[in-house]
C-alpha cells in the first residue's frame, strides 16, 4: 500500500516507520514537499494526505485533483486543533475528505483511518461502488455534531447542560431536535420548549440519533426537501422497530444503523436495485459512505446487507437481520422469511409487525 503525505514534517518518517513495522505492516509511506503535483492517474496512490495549506497552495484543491484521478484513494485532511477548544477548525467544503486528522499526524491514527476504510472496502467487494462513490464530487459532510456529542458523552463528567450547550450552538439542528422531541415519536404529553429539558426526555443515545437524522439527511444538494423529510420519517420509524428487536448494548447499535439504511439514496448516481447498469445499490453505496465517516463496522455492515441479510457471512440474527426486518415492516415491503427461518426467528415476526408505527403525517393528524 502506497501512502503519500504531502507538506508535513518528513523529519517524522522514522517514527511512522517503526510504528507500520509495530502494526506487521510493510506500507510505502512517502513524504512528498509542499507544492507538489498530483500523481499521474497510472501512478499507484492508496492514501493521501495533506493540510488545508501546504506551503501556500490550496489542500482542498489538491484533494478534489486526487478524487478525481485516483478516486480510489482514502483522502486525508489534516486540521490544527482550535487553541482552547476541544475541537477541529471548522472548514467549508471538506467533505472532498474522506476522513479529517488532527496535526501533528499520529501514525496509530493514519492506520487506524486507512486500514478501517481497506476493511470496509473488502466488506463490500465492489469495483463499481468505489468508483462511483469515488467520482462523486460533493459527498454528504461527515456529521461534525453528531461525532462531537459522541466524543463528549464518552466523558463521564460531561453534563446535561454542557450537551445541551453544544446542541444550542446549531439553530438548525437545535430547532429539528426541539421539533422530533416534541413529536407523536417521543412526547410525554408536555411540550419541550428547552434544550436542556429536551437532553433528560430524549436520553443520550436517542438524543445522538436525531442529530444524526438530522445531519445526515439535512444536505439541501442531496435530494429535493420532500424526499429528505420522507426519508427521515421512515428513517426514524425503522430505527424505533430495529432497536426494539436486539436485546442490551446490540439494541443500540440496530436502532443506528435503522436509522442510516436508506442514506445511500442521497447519493447522485446510485439505484435502488442491486447491481445492473443503472449503478451500486444504494444500501451499499449508504454503508461505503458510513465507513468513509467513521461509523462503527457493526452499522457498516447492516447497512450493507440489510436488504440481503442472508448474504452476510455471520450466523445467528443479529444488526443486519433487525434491520432489514425493521426497514421491510416500516416501508411495506417484502421481508425475507427464508432468512428468518435459517436463524430461528420467523415465529417472532407476527409480532414485530405490531411495532410499527404509522408516518408521522398520520400518528400528528
Amino acid at each position: 500500500m502506497r501512502i503519500v503525505i504531502v507538506g508535513e514534517d518528513a523529519g517524522r518518517a522514522q517514527e511512522f516507520n517503526e510504528v507500520l513495522g509495530d502494526f506487521g505492516l510493510e506500507w510505502q509511506v512517502e513524504w512528498q514537499p509542499a507544492g507538489s503535483p498530483v500523481e499521474p492517474a497510472g501512478q499507484q496512490v492508496d492514501a493521501f494526505v495533506c493540510g488545508l495549506n501546504p506551503g501556500g497552495v490550496d489542500g482542498l484543491q489538491l484533494l478534489h485533483q486526487v478524487a478525481a484521478q485516483h478516486p480510489k484513494a482514502v483522502r486525508i485532511l489534516l486540521l490544527d486543533a482550535v487553541p482552547g477548544g476541544t475541537g477541529l477548525q471548522v472548514v467549508e467544503e471538506m467533505d472532498v475528505a474522506h476522513r479529517v486528522l488532527g496535526r501533528p499526524l499520529d501514525p496509530g491514527e493514519l492506520v487506524a483511518a486507512v486500514e478501517s476504510v481497506d476493511e470496509l472496502r473488502e466488506l463490500l467487494g465492489n469495483e463499481a461502488l468505489m468508483q462511483a462513490v469515488g467520482r462523486v464530487s460533493s459527498l454528504p459532510p461527515p456529521p461534525k455534531l453528531y461525532l462531537e456529542l459522541t466524543r463528549m458523552l464518552r466523558d463521564p463528567d460531561a453534563s446535561n447542560n454542557a450537551i445541551a450547550q453544544v446542541l444550542s450552538q446549531d439553530p438548525a439542528v437545535a430547532a429539528k431536535v426541539l421539533r422530533l422531541c416534541n413529536s407523536a415519536y417521543f412526547s410525554g404529553g408536555r411540550e419541550i420548549s428547552d434544550m436542556r429539558s429536551a437532553v433528560v426526555r430524549l436520553g443520550h443515545q436517542t438524543l445522538l440519533r436525531l442529530v444524526l437524522a438530522s445531519e445526515a439527511f439535512g444536505v439541501p444538494q442531496f435530494g429535493n426537501s420532500a424526499t429528505r423529510e420522507a426519508m427521515q420519517d421512515r428513517a426514524l420509524r425503522t430505527s424505533n422497530v430495529a432497536r426494539r428487536l436486539l436485546p442490551g448494548p446490540s439494541a443500540e447499535l440496530a436502532a443506528t444503523a435503522g436509522l442510516l439504511a436508506e442514506v445511500g439514496r442521497l447519493l447522485p448516481g446510485i439505484s435502488s436495485a442491486a447491481g445492473g447498469e443503472a449503478g451500486p445499490h444504494y444500501a451499499e453505496a449508504g454503508a461505503y459512505l458510513l465507513g468513509l465517516w467513521g461509523l462503527p463496522m457493526p452499522i457498516v455492515e447492516a447497512v450493507a446487507y440489510h436488504h440481503r441479510p442472508a448474504k452476510l457471512r455471520a450466523t445467528g440474527f443479529w444488526v443486519a437481520g433487525a434491520v432489514h426486518v425493521a426497514a421491510a415492516l416500516v416501508a411495506e415491503t417484502e421481508v425475507d422469511e427464508q432468512y428468518l427461518r435459517s436463524v430461528g426467528m420467523l415465529e417472532r415476526l407476527p409480532q414485530w409487525r405490531d411495532l410499527v408505527e404509522p408516518p408521522a403525517q398520520q400518528a400528528v393528524g
